[in-house]
C-alpha cells in the first residue's frame, strides 16, 4: 500500500530540482538516541543495522520488475516513505509489529531562504545503481544540499522557507532540539539508521526513486515496558506543521508520548501518520535522568 502525502505539483517541483542541533547528552552511547513515551524520557540502544523491507511482488526501483526477478532492486536498500509493507524483517506481520512515530519538523519559526542552509549532500551516498529496462537507464534523483534548499524556498506549500527538519544545526530556529542526529554525528545521520530515504512513494511518482537526507527527528514509542532486549520496529513519519507542540529538551511539554501526538494530529498540528518499509533494531528502557534524553546545543 502506498501513500501520497502531497500533489503533483510539489513532487513536478522536486523532479526538476536534480528531506541540530541535536539532542543527546555525554551519556549517551555511540549506539543510543534518546526517546519518548508515556511522557517520559527512554533511551534506545542499537544492536543491529537497519532493515528496508523489499517484498517479491514490489518494484521499489520502478524499472517494471518485480524485486523476485530483479537482482539490481535489491543490491542497494530502498527505504520508501508512503509504502507499507506486509510483513516486517522477521516475517511477522506488519499489524503485529511494535511501531517507532518519528517526529519531523516540517515547520520553520524564522523563515531560511538560504539554500546552503539546507542538509548536504552525504559524503558516503550509497551509489544507486541507474533501473535499466531494454538498455534504457532510468535515473535516480537525489535531492539535497542547495538544490534541496532551492525546492523549500521555491515552495509556497512549505512558506517558501526550509523547514527545520532538513536545516543544518546552526541554522535550526531557536529552542528546536531534536533527538537525532547526536551533536557529534553529521547533519542527515543518526546511528545505525539508513542515510537517506526515497520520498518517491509520498510524493505519488512512480517513475524515479527521489531520494534526500535523513531529516532531523525526534522518537516516540507506545509502551510502559522496558523493552531491554531489542526488537524490530517500523518507523511511522509523523509531520510537525506547528512548533508550538514541539517536544521541550527535557521532555516536559510537547509531544512526548502517543496520546499527545493523536491530539495533535485531530487539531491539525501534526499530518496523519505514514507508514514507512523502513525498520529499526533497539531496545528501550526509561532514562535514569532527563541529562540522558536531550541537551540544547550552541546556537539553538
Amino acid at each position: 500500500m502506498r501513500i501520497k502525502l502531497f500533489g503533483r505539483a510539489a513532487a513536478a517541483a522536486i523532479c526538476s530540482a536534480a528531506f541540530t542541533a541535536s539532542v543527546a547528552s555525554a551519556q549517551l552511547a555511540a549506539n543510543q538516541t534518546a526517546g519518548f513515551a508515556k511522557g517520559k524520557n527512554y533511551v534506545f540502544t542499537y544492536t543491529e543495522q537497519y532493515d528496508c523491507v523489499d517484498e517479491p511482488g514490489d518494484d521499489l526501483n520502478f524499472n517494471g520488475i518485480l524485486a523476485q526477478s530483479d537482482p539490481l532492486e535489491l543490491q542497494t536498500p530502498i527505504c520508501q516513505a508512503g509504502t507499507n509493507p506486509s510483513i516486517d524483517p522477521t516475517g511477522a506481520k506488519i499489524n503485529t509489529t511494535d511501531k517507532l512515530y518519528v517526529l519531523v519538523p516540517l515547520f520553520s519559526v524564522t523563515p531560511d531562504t538560504n539554500p546552503n542552509d539546507a542538509i548536504p549532500c552525504p559524503t558516503t551516498l550509497p551509489s544507486f545503481a541507474p533501473n535499466v529496462v531494454d538498455g534504457v537507464a532510468t535515473p535516480v534523483n537525489e535531492l539535497c544540499g542547495p538544490a534541496l534548499g532551492n525546492f523549500f524556498i521555491g515552495s509556497a506549500a512549505f512558506g517558501n522557507s526550509i523547514p527545520d527538519a532538513f536545516r543544518i544545526p546552526s541554522a535550526l530556529d531557536s529552542g528546536i532540539t531534536v533527538q537525532c542526529p547526536n551533536p557529534s554525528d553529521p547533519s542527515g545521520s543518526c546511528t545505525m539508521h539508513a542515510s537517506v530515504l526515497d520520498i518517491s512513494a509520498l510524493l505519488g511518482l512512480t517513475g524515479v526513486n527521489t531520494m534526500v537526507p535523513l531529516a532531523n527527528h525526534s522518537h516516540i514509542i507506545d509502551t510502559s515496558i522496558h523493552h531491554k532486549r531489542a526488537i524490530w520496529w517500523q518507523v511511522i513519519l509523523d509531520l510537525v506543521t506547528d512548533p508550538t507542540v514541539w517536544p521541550a529538551a527535557d521532555g516536559s511539554s510537547g509531544l512526548t508520548s502517543l496520546k499527545a501526538l493523536r491530539a495533535a494530529q485531530a487539531k491539525g498540528q501534526v499530518v496523519a501518520d505514514v507508514p514507512t518499509n523502513f525498520f529499526l533494531f533497539f531496545g528501550s528502557q526509561k532514562s535514569k535522568s532527563a541529562s540522558d534524553a536531550m541537551a540544547s546545543m550552541p546556537g539553538m
